[in-house]
């Protein structure tokens, strides 16, 4: 038996039902896709390190399972490839944090997401890549080649997911994890034509370092489809033991994948497009495709209601004294230091300079804003905007180590909408609604109230189904 000839189109979910129905195999597909992985993963900057011996153990593991007749007991996605962003940590795999200083960094422990991706029977193919610490919105990093967008290789694949972005654009794997601090899952997800979920803060366990305790960042899903996202999204959700909070469950017996076969209701949907963080313009194609989402919002029955844009300005200045805090958590070698990139010793200068009652005081101040914030939205069961400014960045655009400050600055104006609902910690979809005239996708974002992932999920299910098919752009 061999892998149908169109296996880099086919979602996760399909993959699935093909090994259930005898037409192919886990090792058939995860053969396929290590030899396009070889041809085609420098190109497009998607992986930093491929697990192929490992891959083929577990396929080979998996292939058989299916032989014996346990499909129908099988998890959802067994046997499916994926590929882990190289911020996660896996036991006995190289993960670099996207840093030549921490290119030898083998962790002897796996991130619980990665423990319930492995025991729900998804085969990773490897490491994506990812820029250092996972800081800028580009994927440009010095251990490999930079994340490009695949419909334009000339164009970055944004970041700080951009690896996993690519993998999935490229059809190189079906479905990735992925992670999101200001829009790092769904940034990418615009300029790669892919949806992008972040959760609700607390659905997925950052167990067992729990760094971030600002609660920005969270782990999701990279994907093609909504019900491949919800999917994965199943795999990944639930409390640890050791978890501190966590957002509750679906009742028993209800998946995120099933939330996309229901309809969502009639739902008040409050739009807006006014940059949160810049005063920079939206680019026309960029505002002509949100205009269009909310339009299709109202033929579906919303009632879509322009509102003014929620009080979070305020709270960029300590968004970024945060963020700046952050990227001082990764232990680096005094010996590497200088093998950090400018922007990554900016940010760990001006952390460190920050004091324990600044940091404090920042954390107080942007967690009272996304209060405030919380409270405007709270009568609308979704909120639509853009889901970037501009539309895809050319690969070094933003990047200038010259100026780490201007460097910075440049991002917040590309990303103009997505860090918001880090701070509030509501669920956040980007979907590709629209396509500009050279041909390059254009993400509308919808975001949910905390803990209803499931509705938002049947939001964007509902959408995707009355959009055009989705254009893919697979190399080779």
């Amino acid at each position: 038996m061999t892998a149908p000839d169109d296996v880099c189109l086919r979602s996760a979910l399909d993959l699935a039902a093909a090994y259930r129905s005898g037409e192919t195999t886990p090792s058939d597909v995860v053969d396929h896709l290590l030899a396009r992985i070889r041809t085609h993963a420098d190109t497009v900057g998607a992986f930093v390190t491929v697990t192929a011996d490992r891959a083929r153990a577990r396929a080979g593991a998996a292939t058989q399972r299916f032989r014996d007749g346990d499909g129908a007991r099988l998890p959802a996605l067994y046997g499916v490839p994926t590929a882990i962003k190289d911020l996660t940590m896996t036991a006995g795999v190289r993960t670099m944090f996207g840093s030549a200083a921490m290119r030898e960094h083998v962790p002897t422990v796996s991130d619980e997401v990665g423990v319930r991706l492995e025991a729900a029977g998804l085969i990773s193919l490897g490491k994506t890549n990812t820029p250092e610490f996972g800081s800028p919105c580009y994927t440009e990093p010095d251990v490999a080649p930079p994340a490009r967008t695949p419909h334009d290789l000339t164009r970055s694949a944004g970041g700080s997911s951009g690896g996993a972005a690519a993998a999935v654009a490229a059809g190189l794997v079906p479905v990735a994890h992925g992670s999101d601090g200001g829009g790092s899952i769904r940034i990418p997800a615009s300029v790669c034509g892919l949806v992008g979920f972040k959760p609700t803060r607390g659905r997925i366990s950052a167990s067992p370092v729990h760094g971030d305790i600002s609660g920005l960042s969270t782990h999701g899903s990279l994907a093609t489809t909504v019900r491949d996202a919800a999917a994965l999204l199943d795999v990944m959700s639930g409390h640890h033991p050791g978890d501190p909070t966590w957002a509750p469950p679906l009742p028993e017996g209800e998946t995120y994948l099933g939330w996309c076969d229901r309809t969502p209701g009639l739902l008040r949907v409050a739009c807006f497009s006014e940059p949160l963080i810049s005063d920079r313009e939206l680019d026309p194609q960029v505002r002509g495709a949100y205009e269009e989402a909310r339009l299709l919002l109202a033929d579906l029955g919303h009632e879509v209601i322009e509102i003014e844009p929620p009080p979070l300005r305020d709270a960029v200045p300590d968004f970024e004294v945060v963020w700046a805090v952050g990227t001082t958590g990764i232990p680096v070698p005094a010996e590497a230091e200088h093998l950090l990139r400018p922007l990554t010793r900016w940010l760990r200068e001006r952390g460190a300079g920050t004091s324990a009652a600044q940091f404090q005081a920042a954390l107080v101040g942007m967690r009272q804003a996304a209060a405030a914030a919380l409270a405007t939205m709270h009568p609308y069961d979704a909120v639509l905007t853009p889901t970037l400014g501009q539309l895809p960045a050319m690969v070094g655009a933003l990047r200038n180590d010259e100026d780490p400050a201007a460097d910075f600055e440049a991002q917040k104006r590309f990303t103009p909408f997505t860090a918001a609902w880090n701070v509030t910690g509501m669920p956040a979809v980007s979907m590709p609604t629209g396509w500009s005239d050279e041909g390059l996708p254009i993400g509308t974002m919808l975001a949910g109230r905390p803990g209803e992932d499931h509705l938002l999920l049947s939001l964007a299910a509902q959408v995707e189904a009355a959009l055009p098919p989705l254009r893919r752009a697979v190399v080779g």
